[in-house]
């Protein structure tokens, strides 16, 4: 195979056979290793998954899975592969073998997901591997190492490198950006898909299209770029990330929800055998945690999420950077265990103050987590000019996102209180004093 464009998926793109059909409307080549690989075990526990977990008690259409999404950016790697094979930076950077690597990685790229991975991931705690890392257990031995040996002639080691190493090499560096970077496969259709799938129109404003005809490389040859003709294409994802998590991820139900999961998950997680736990599908994980918890705390808040009746916890307060920023700036960031300590420490506060009790699972604080989001870079060519320049120098709309951080705009602080105890709680005078009182506990 001498050139990126014989690779047989990218031939197959233009076929009108061997397709297999997802929403909205699009096809998916699928060659017979392609199926081989969509076929094992390892990726059919995929379409028991959901790609966005609890987003569903809010928005309830929003039940599709990630093998669904793999196979979306599976499609993506192919029409960006195929886009960057007639620029000769690219062709000289990247070769055939490196181009298929680049196919599965992006096939397999959620591998190590389990349900309701990215809540669970944020509360980092010691016993819980990373998703990349719990890739490997499915990567490195079994089925699906045997496919891609034997039908890709790929090591099972080249495909863990690009989706969990840090690159090595111009091409390593180049794919990786295609694969996890400012305009990369996996948030052009998560965008999408997420926001086709909840029925909101936020993720889908920006031209598809039009960013992909306008990829090249930056001006060091190992990262991706735009040329000038795609840059109202890319702030308008930029925009459309930045409305997806301010009205879907971080709508103030679904963090309620996952807070719910995030402090029962932290009540039993030493109790758990997570390797067993993260290997089961949505509906038997949450068999496995209602059964671990039993009548307990964690049991309340996880019948709350599974059982016959959706209870979740209702918002009592909220903070922002503009929203009584001195209390936003004390809780934000904070570890989960000192979050989860601090909600105990509230609920005593708050017991001593309405005269009644208020359980310290009745109280929840969720916050923006300890990591903030890579600020949006990328570079913009000028062809007639034969110049390069940052996106957010020439587009007023990345700047502020850039210059005003992400998080601190769309990730508020919210304290969640039991339906039981929130009338009360609001009603409370003095409330500012109790949380006051409680996070002065904490850090006195």
């Amino acid at each position: 195979m001498n050139a990126i464009r014989d690779i047989p998926e990218l031939a197959a793109l233009d076929a009108r056979r061997g397709l297999v059909r997802i929403p909205p409307e699009t096809d998916v080549p699928l060659t017979d290793r392609v199926r081989q690989v969509i076929d094992t075990a390892e990726f059919r526990r995929l379409a028991r998954i959901s790609q966005l977990g609890l987003v569903s008690l809010v928005y309830p259409a929003a039940n599709h899975t990630r093998f669904e999404h793999c196979l979306g950016v599976y499609r993506l790697a192919l029409l960006y592969l195929r886009q960057l094979a007639g620029d000769a930076r690219f062709a000289e950077t990247v070769h055939a073998r490196d181009a298929e690597v680049f196919i599965v990685a992006a096939l397999l790229h959620d591998l190590g997901h389990w349900p309701f991975c990215h809540p669970i991931e944020d509360i980092h705690l010691p016993s819980v591997p990373s998703h990349e890392l719990f890739a490997n257990s499915f990567l490195l031995e079994g089925e699906l190492a045997d496919v891609l040996r034997h039908d890709w002639g790929i090591q099972p080691r080249e495909v863990v490198a690009m989706l969990s190493e840090k690159p090595r090499t111009a091409a390593s560096r180049l794919l990786t950006s295609m694969l996890s970077g400012p305009i990369d496969i996996d948030k052009m259709d998560y965008l999408f898909r997420d926001s086709l799938h909840a029925g909101v129109p936020y993720g889908r404003h920006f031209d598809q299209q039009r960013l992909l005809g306008s990829l090249c490389l930056n001006r060091a040859g190992d990262g991706l770029a735009i040329t000038d003709k795609g840059k109202t294409a890319a702030e308008l994802m930029v925009f459309a990330r930045y409305v997806m998590f301010s009205e879907v991820y971080w709508h103030h139900g679904v963090r309620a929800a996952t807070a719910m999961l995030q402090r029962a998950f932290f009540l039993l997680h030493n109790a758990l055998d997570l390797d067993q736990l993260f290997r089961m599908n949505e509906q038997a994980m949450a068999a496995e945690l209602q059964q671990a918890a039993g009548d307990g705390p964690a049991g309340e808040l996880l019948q709350g999420l599974f059982g016959p009746t959706r209870q979740l916890y209702k918002r009592l307060a909220q903070y922002s950077f503009l929203e009584q920023r001195d209390l936003y700036q004390r809780l934000a960031r904070r570890p989960y265990p000192w979050l989860a300590a601090c909600a105990e420490q509230f609920a005593a506060v708050a017991s001593e103050s309405l005269g009644q009790v208020v359980a310290p699972h009745e109280i929840l604080f969720d916050a923006p987590p300890v990591t903030r989001e890579v600020e949006f870079e990328v570079e913009v060519f000028y062809a007639k000019e034969g110049h390069y320049r940052s996106l957010g120098e020439v587009s007023p709309v990345v700047w502020t996102l850039a210059k005003e951080q992400f998080d601190d705009y769309v990730k508020r602080v919210r304290i969640f209180a039991h339906p039981r105890v929130v009338v009360q709680l609001r009603q409370a005078e003095g409330f500012s004093r109790i949380l006051t009182r409680a996070i002065d506990r904490m850090d006195g």
